[in-house]
């Protein structure tokens, strides 16, 4: 009796256990909704429409939901306190191949709101060939995404050396087949750089064939056009035929006109570009933020002095013939550009002798001992190119000039720099040229509003280099997002003080990842590798 009574006791608290469990159910332990949200940001959708407030959820390195988004849950919540909430920047014209391995986290970008870079600029990619870049990207693991161009530079030279002639008909089957190679692995487009080795020496015809090569994998034509001073023009007009000829859409690199003779052509410039696209050309432009561009200081040689590269230039400057003749084009063509003296060209970096770098040419001639002559100066300069040669940075546009560029509205931003490691007397472009953008120009010059700068920086860029789900924020894009504080976005890198880094971004998320949160870099490395239309 007293083992039935255990039973029935035993039998009564089960029933009334599960009782109070169908009256109290436990909720199951379900997996969360999306691994990301960013919640009460300000969406500008890079669209170029109005903002909006919404909340985003990402899921898979994707975007996969914008909206109130009632009850979703995340593994990690981001609080955007009503700041903007973006498509991650694209930097349409980046020079990054000699560096992006030094520095994989390419933090000077991210820190500027960059999750992708276009490389391969100028007529310059990465020698080894589109295919073994990517795969480096891919086992090293970068910080950003990337496309690249095939550079012209690169190709005639591998096909010819720095031969000054024309092509044969042999050396341009030889180069067409290498453009088509680096399609196929990816490329996005053709790039020249017709006032650098060797591309300088090549005719039109030549990048005829190349862009054609282009063409037929839907890639585009981005030119660093032969002059962007007294004959910018003819430069311009030469790339604009490029592309009526070859059949692609034409991208002009860091629109500009440059020294004080050409100051305000921008209005005649901008006209011949908008005319080609009222004709039906699709041309674009991009442009850094700066009156000062940066580039080798060669540049300012006469183009036959400079056939064979350095070894032979400082040869040639070593002959006090060659270097009187020389140093006679050189005066030249700085009184046709109005220059009183070289102080507008300052020392970035020169191997030789680092003290150098942020003096201009005219102080460094100074301290040699020389009078404070254009002819004097022009002797320090050659002095400097015979040692080995200098990165420089040139103060040669005007104000008036990059504002109505901006203006324009399919004036995309393009740093034009790469990533840097602390070292030299860079141009501060490749640090905040995209905060300027935000601070400068549309906060506090109102040059354009939020949205159209926004939309400059993601969408059209997405749109003319083919990135397909990228530069928008829509369900089933790329996770690629920027959060940052319209208010106190700025650029704190000057050019006596470069290697400062960005203010007022957030938070910068690369295919789902939180790359930089609270102005620190996470050490993630989500970049991918975008391939161009004919890979796809």
């Amino acid at each position: 009796m007293k083992a039935l009574a255990v039973r029935r006791t035993f039998s009564t608290l089960l029933m009334a256990g599960l009782l109070a469990a169908c009256a109290n159910p436990v909720p199951p332990v379900a997996p969360l909704d999306y691994d990301l949200l960013i919640r009460g940001g300000r969406i500008v959708d890079g669209s170029g429409n109005a903002w909006y407030r919404a909340n985003v959820a990402i899921k898979d390195g994707r975007i996969a939901a914008i909206g109130p988004l009632a009850g979703a849950r995340a593994s990690r919540v981001i609080d955007a306190h009503d700041h903007i909430v973006a498509p991650g920047f694209i930097d349409t014209h980046a020079h990054i191949e000699g560096n992006l391995f030094a520095r994989p986290t390419a933090d000077n970008f991210v820190h500027d709101g960059v999750t992708t870079l276009i490389t391969g600029n100028c007529g310059a990619s990465e020698e080894l060939g589109i295919q073994a870049f990517f795969e480096r990207m891919a086992n090293d693991g970068v910080s950003v995404n990337v496309a690249s161009l095939v550079g012209h530079n690169t190709v005639r030279k591998q096909v010819m050396g720095l031969a000054r002639r024309a092509a044969t008909p042999e050396e341009q089957k030889r180069m067409e087949a290498l453009v088509d190679q680096a399609m196929n692995e990816g490329a996005v487009g053709l790039s020249t750089g017709l006032i650098y080795l060797p591309g300088l020496y090549s005719d039109t015809p030549e990048v005829v064939g190349l862009a054609r090569a282009a063409a037929r994998h839907h890639g585009v034509y981005a030119s660093h056009i032969r002059d962007e001073g007294s004959k910018v023009v003819e430069a311009i007009n030469e790339a604009l035929d490029i592309g009526r000829q070859a059949g692609l859409p034409v991208q002009i690199s860091h629109f500009k006109v440059g020294a004080p003779a050409n100051w305000g052509r921008s209005r005649e410039t901008l006209a011949l570009v908008e005319k080609a696209r009222a004709d039906g050309l699709d041309v674009t432009i991009d442009q850094y933020p700066y009156t000062a561009s940066s580039t080798q200081l060669s540049v300012v040689l006469p183009d036959w002095a400079v056939e064979g590269g350095q070894a032979a230039i400082s040869k040639r400057l070593a002959d006090p013939a060659d270097r009187a003749r020389i140093a006679a084009d050189i005066l030249k063509s700085a009184r046709r550009n109005q220059r009183p003296d070289f102080s507008y060209a300052v020392v970035a970096r020169h191997a030789p002798e680092p003290a150098l770098n942020g003096r201009n040419i005219s102080q460094i001639n100074l301290q040699r001992g020389r009078p404070a002559t254009m002819e004097a100066e022009i002797e320090t300069l050659l002095d400097i190119v015979q040692a080995g040669g200098a990165q420089m940075t040139f103060h040669g546009m005007s104000e008036e000039d990059v504002r109505r560029i901006m203006a324009w509205p399919f004036a995309m931003v393009g740093a034009d720099g790469g990533v840097q490691s602390g070292t030299g007397m860079p141009h501060p472009r490749s640090y905040g040229t995209n905060a300027r953008v935000l601070g400068k120009y549309v906060r506090e010059e109102q040059v354009m509003r939020l949205e159209e700068a926004v939309r400059r920086m993601t969408s059209l860029a997405a749109q003319r280099f083919q990135l397909r789900d990228r530069g928008l924020l829509r369900p089933g894009y790329a996770a690629d997002i920027v959060i940052f504080d319209d208010k106190t976005v700025r650029d704190r890198a000057t050019f006596e003080n470069p290697h400062q880094l960005s203010e007022g971004f957030d938070a910068v998320v690369v295919n789902g990842v939180v790359t930089m949160e609270g102005g620190r870099h996470s050490g993630a490395r989500a970049g991918v590798a975008l391939r161009g239309p004919a890979s796809r």
